[in-house]
């Protein structure tokens, strides 16, 4: 009786790296562990686990924009800025004494009476100062997402809708070519720019709107047009429409808020056009936007200055 042969030995069970009780034949191609179906990623030749399709991700540029923001395809920051002007003027017409808080003024006095009056250096005692010249320095950007009620001044209602209509038609396309972090710093530079001219030039104003910010805006859009090399004569109509409304509306509206927002816009726009194409773009552009800043911060201290002194 001739004896039996020893039998083979089982192959061994593979299982994947990441669930080990799941049985697994296939090899990430990158890395080589075993990876089961849910752990498959397709790649250009066979499947890879997802830690070197992460790992793959972080090795490849990004693309971007022609000034060096991140390309996207939602234009979320406009949305956001006209979601947070629309939710101001519902609070203003909820609680009107908003407008008095948060506007745009560089010095007044409150009365004892709980009136608002003009500035005036020598005022009695039970007067209180208010305003940008008792620092009260947020209103520098707060009177910029403040809008006239449906029955105020010259346009009412048609204030906050002509504004937001600009900001939806021009802001996504400059948020587009930007970026958002990029569009962001240009609108909030814009809106501080135009209530800094005002605080110069006219500071026992009450001003609101966010046309310093949309005069911004659309200047940018012009500078990044022109760098882009889009057709000269539609941007120069652009350009010329924009010139002549701050001319009317000067009558009826706060110029100075309007072309302090234009310069700043362009100022800031140029900074983020003809800095370098290479790795120290962002670099010159931050650099240019804390310029911008800078004088915008002097010029306001120096106007305070001015008034208390």
């Amino acid at each position: 009786m001739e004896p039996e042969s020893p039998s083979s030995p089982e192959p061994a069970v593979t299982t994947c790296y990441r669930h080990p009780k799941v049985e697994s034949y296939v090899r990430c191609t990158r890395c080589e562990r075993f990876i089961c179906p849910d752990c498959m990623r397709d790649a250009a030749v066979g499947h890879q686990c997802p830690e070197c399709v992460k790992e793959g991700a972080r090795t490849i540029r990004q693309a971007r924009t022609a000034f060096g923001g991140r390309i996207s395809t939602v234009p979320l920051v406009t949305y956001v800025l006209i979601g947070l002007n629309v939710v101001a003027y519902v609070a203003e017409l909820l609680r009107p004494s908003i407008v008095d808080d948060f506007a745009m003024l560089g010095r007044g006095l409150l009365g004892p009476d709980g009136l608002h009056y003009i500035w005036q250096s020598n005022h009695p005692s039970d007067f209180r100062l208010e305003g940008v010249i008792d620092g009260e320095w947020y209103r520098l950007i707060t009177g910029a997402f403040l809008h006239l009620p449906p029955t105020g001044g010259t346009f009412g209602i048609l204030h906050i809708v002509m504004n937001m209509v600009t900001l939806w038609n021009v802001g996504r396309v400059v948020e587009a070519q930007l970026g958002r972090a990029r569009y962001l710093t240009l609108y909030l530079l814009s809106a501080l720019g135009g209530s800094v001219l005002v605080l110069l030039l006219d500071p026992d104003g009450n001003t609101v709107g966010a046309s310093g910010a949309i005069f911004g805006v659309c200047t940018a859009y012009y500078v990044l047009a022109r760098r882009l090399g889009a057709d000269p004569a539609g941007i120069n109509r652009f350009m010329a429409g924009l010139l002549v409304w701050l001319i009317i509306s000067a009558v009826v509206t706060s110029w100075q808020g309007h072309l302090g927002g234009l310069l700043t816009g362009g100022l800031v726009a140029l900074g983020f056009a003809y800095a370098p194409r290479d790795r120290r773009r962002a670099l010159a552009q931050a650099g240019a936007c804390v310029a911008v800043l800078a004088l915008l911060v002097v010029l306001a201290v120096a106007g305070v200055v001015a008034m208390t002194g």
